[in-house]
């Protein structure tokens, strides 16, 4: 009988739509839930377990008391093996390396985690590349590679390893950043090793690649095309990245690199917002939505801008989604489509369509979206 390890991070996301960038250290996991935050990877956890219920009654699911896995598998009828002790409610890093630990010692024939990139930090820490992991993206911030696309393709790739049809194993990498660099608008993403993930190219996601410098040109002439086209009858939110600061720059606005602003006729009406600022500022009025994909991963939605939440993605509405994009940073996906992660199947169905990408100076391409 094989055996399945399951760790959950509990507060793993919360700091996303509230605009926190993640939830690294209990003063800004307590500022998350004064702002209304609520917890993710509970339920992104449930939609992989579902996938694995055909193997319900032939493997071991060993897991954490309550929040940190025992909840989730008992809400998908496994009956898990319930290890280890949690002294604090409200669990830390340590409670995670902790049954990483433990569940290294029971030999377990592949550990499913959920979390970003800090609880990936935490997992290589206690069994570096001694067992094979699969990462549930339920994060704010997901650079590391060792994570599956979604969580529908996290149980898909997990069932394949157990029933020994997807073979293939890698090495990939663990990254994560200083959260309090990237709320001051710096991003510093920095290698800390490899842990052992099941490999199928379609279900994993690619480690986060940054901007060479000949790209500067590609974003003044997006920036040109944009900036022309602007109506005053529209309000715009601006995601995070090079692409569109180069937007703001144009503009001679002060945005925010790694959050979301918010302009109008030309002049910056909101900095830094999140999910419930936008919900405000936006209700009634006519929207469109300028994103850039995460270079090397494709994604335009559910990676470091969860702010721009379902609900918002459903108010503007899916003919008002500007996307723009360097060619290089197209290329650079070599024929994949642009990816959604929005923790809504529902939206994420309504944007797996072909998209214009704006590319340049009136120069344009259509390219897939799907999840």
């Amino acid at each position: 009988m094989k055996k399945l390890g399951l760790i959950v991070n509990p507060i793993a996301g919360m700091g996303g739509r509230v605009g926190l960038k993640g939830t690294d250290g209990s003063d800004i996991l307590e500022k998350a839930v004064e702002l209304g935050a609520k917890p993710q990877s509970q339920n992104r956890t449930v939609e992989v377990l579902k996938k694995l219920k055909p193997l319900k009654d032939d493997i071991e699911l060993i897991t954490y008391p309550g929040k940190m896995g025992a909840k989730a598998a008992i809400r998908c009828g496994f009956s898990p093996n319930i290890i280890g002790t949690i002294t604090d409610p409200a669990t830390t890093a340590s409670d995670t390396r902790k049954a990483a630990k433990e569940m290294l010692d029971l030999k377990v024939d592949l550990l499913l985690f959920a979390g970003g990139d800090g609880t990936a930090r935490d997992i290589y820490t206690a069994v570096g590349d001694s067992m094979v992991v699969l990462g549930i993206p339920a994060g704010v911030k997901i650079h590391s590679a060792v994570y599956a696309c979604n969580p529908m393709r996290a149980g898909e790739l997990a069932l394949l390893f157990l029933q020994g049809k997807a073979k293939n194993i890698l090495q990939a990498e663990v990254m994560d950043i200083d959260e309090e660099d990237y709320r001051k608008g710096r991003l510093r993403a920095k290698l800390y090793g490899y842990l052992k993930i099941p490999f199928e190219r379609r279900y994993v996601q690619r480690v986060k690649a940054g901007s060479p410098v000949s790209e500067q040109y590609s974003q003044e002439a997006i920036a040109h095309d944009v900036t022309e086209n602007m109506s005053d009858e529209f309000y715009y939110i601006v995601g995070p990245g090079t692409t569109t600061r180069s937007i703001m720059e144009k503009l001679n606005l002060n945005d925010t690199l790694l959050g979301i602003d918010l302009i109008h006729k030309k002049k910056l009406v909101g900095k830094d917002l999140n999910e419930a600022d936008l919900l405000e500022k936006i209700k009634g009025k006519k929207i469109k939505l300028i994103i850039t994909p995460i270079g090397g991963q494709g994604y335009i939605f559910g990676r470091g801008n969860q702010q721009i939440s379902p609900e918002v993605i459903k108010q503007v509405g899916k003919d008002n989604i500007i996307i723009v994009a360097t060619k290089h940073k197209i290329n650079s996906l070599y024929g994949r489509p642009l990816l959604v992660d929005t923790g809504d199947k529902a939206v994420d169905r309504l944007l797996n369509d072909y998209f214009k990408v704006i590319t340049g100076h009136r120069d344009a391409i259509i390219y897939k979206v799907t999840y």
